[in-house]
């Protein structure tokens, strides 16, 4: 009996040890789960990957190796925007003559259409310091009173601080002390707390300071007198005897900001990196940089292979871009639900940290920002009522379709605009995202600036198209065939009902019929 028992068992092993030799992977002493397996061909947009054991062949290495120099090249472009973005200003400031920080940039006449410069507005007095830090070490501004909105970016287009109305002085004016990033000692006493200057220690050598001035009866000159007579910058270790100002004229100049979209783009980057201190960038952006090349205190010199993968790479980044700013696919971004209208951003947060998501970085809401707009302000994103300014884009009628300069549009724009300093609408050309170059030379239309046509209803209505309607051309905006065309409605000193809605912007549409000939 007990014999049997044994051979019962025995049999019920060899069993078990058959079925267990029937599961196992092929080359494994079990059977491996299959998840983690690489095939020896694997199917993928790149084409067929050939690999052996899960080792890849070499021309399947070759085509890995490409996707992903080529694939951080695009990420880089995505993510640097911002960089060559304030680098393409410090360029075009430099094209105007301005090479210290005591030579500013006005646009004593307004920002009319010549200048290549993101976005730009045809409303108010313009002008722009650019500090370096490194050369100058901390560094006085002194802001006049009557000061519109202004503000101080690093070479990040990260906020630093803000000026004139929105900032600490209140529109009251007053003297602002900007840091180097490699400042040491006693930092000194802010205002606040009884020092002479408003003090910020910025992240960077290089500093972008817009400030604007408002028109006084439709005119610049009051703005302009103003900046003359009060903003200064000057070194701290000169406030004894700071350098005379330098205003040079803006106005009616031909001149580029507009950061390159082929591979120019990554040696306006690399001037970036080299001026900078290692401080500057994360470790993490640091590193994805130098994947593709550019490192500090090296020369950025890719072969002809990198070069060749870059030149693809930033043509794909710039393609994402656009696709972003002009077809945005986040519903939430849309001013009004199924409106054509869009906020300048998909998130409330001057960092792009998304409330939606845990506060996780948007990447995407950064993109679309800084491929389009300037100057990075919390004010921009606050709701600040009386202060600061509001801004909604729209790049399609109320049908969804691009705007096609050859044909019409109207906009409606009911009264009682709630801005309490004025409120316009400015057409941009969608190639260089600066304003839209037509026989206007401004191409944009202010409450304060213009005398309008308004209906029965005291709203006003706007006519775009490549001729003006009949008797209409005071509230007219002329486009171009053969070209897009997309707008911004501004508003300067928003107020309530532009944030809780119960004042709404009209829907611009298509005009069926072609307007009357003169």
């Amino acid at each position: 009996m007990k014999t049997k028992y044994i051979t019962a068992a025995l049999a019920a092993t060899f069993a078990l040890t058959g079925a267990h030799a029937q599961e196992k992977t092929l080359g494994f002493n079990q059977k491996i789960p299959e998840k983690i397996m690489t095939p020896d061909k694997v199917e993928t947009r790149l084409g067929t990957l050939n690999f052996v054991d899960g080792v890849p062949t070499e021309e399947t290495t070759k085509t890995l190796y490409d996707h992903l120099d080529h694939s951080r090249g695009v990420e880089a472009f995505l993510k640097f925007i911002p960089a060559a973005s304030l680098e393409g200003l410090r360029l075009g400031s430099t094209e105007l003559g301005a090479t210290k920080s005591n030579q500013l940039i006005i646009c004593d006449q307004l920002m009319d259409s010549n200048p290549l410069f993101l976005t730009g507005n045809t409303d108010t007095v313009y002008c722009f310091a650019f500090l370096d830090l490194e050369k100058d070490g901390p560094t006085v501004v002194e802001v006049p009173a009557g000061c519109g909105p202004g503000t101080v970016d690093d070479a990040f287009f990260r906020f630093v601080i803000d000026m004139g109305a929105p900032g600490p002085d209140k529109g009251e004016g007053g003297k602002y002390l900007i840091l180097p990033p490699d400042f040491e000692g006693e930092k000194p006493k802010d205002k606040a707390d009884g020092g002479e200057y408003f003090v910020a220690q910025s992240t960077s050598y290089v500093n972008w300071i817009p400030l604007r001035g408002f028109l006084k009866d439709g005119k610049p000159d009051a703005a302009t007198t103003m900046f003359k007579d009060g903003f200064k910058v000057y070194s701290l270790a000169k406030k004894d005897n700071p350098p005379k100002m330098e205003f040079i004229s803006a106005s009616k100049k031909v001149f580029n900001t507009v950061h390159a979209n082929n591979f120019e783009f990554f040696h306006e980057l690399d001037n970036v990196v080299q001026k900078e201190p290692i401080s500057f960038l994360s470790p993490e952006q640091r590193g994805l940089l130098a994947s593709i090349g550019i490192i500090k205190g090296k020369e950025f010199a890719p072969d002809e292979r990198m070069k060749k993968i870059l030149t693809d790479a930033v043509a794909v980044g710039n393609a994402t871009a656009r696709a972003i700013s002009f077809r945005d696919r986040e519903e939430r971004g849309r001013y009004y639900p199924g409106s054509a209208w869009y906020s300048l951003s998909t998130v409330t947060d001057y960092q792009w940290l998304d409330r939606e998501i845990e506060g996780a970085f948007n990447f995407n809401a950064q993109t679309k920002f800084f491929y389009g707009y300037t100057v990075n302000t919390p004010v921009m994103m606050m709701r600040l009522i009386g202060k600061g300014s509001q801004y909604a884009i729209a790049f399609a009628d109320t049908d969804g379709n691009p705007f096609d300069g050859a044909k019409n549009y109207t906009l409606n724009v009911p009264k009682d605009v709630p801005a309490e300093a004025f409120w316009s609408v400015v057409v941009y050309d969608p190639q260089t995202r600066s304003q839209l170059q037509t026989g206007q030379p401004f191409p944009g239309k202010n409450n304060t600036r213009e005398k309008f046509i308004t209906n029965d209803d005291d709203s006003v209505t706007f006519y775009f198209g490549p001729e003006a309607p009949e008797g209409k051309e005071s509230n007219w905006l002329q486009t171009v065939p053969g070209k897009g065309w997309f707008m911004i409605f501004r508003l300067y000193s928003p107020l309530d009902p532009w944030y809780d809605k119960t004042w709404r912007l009209g829907e611009p549409k298509l005009v069926k019929d072609a307007p009357e000939k003169k």
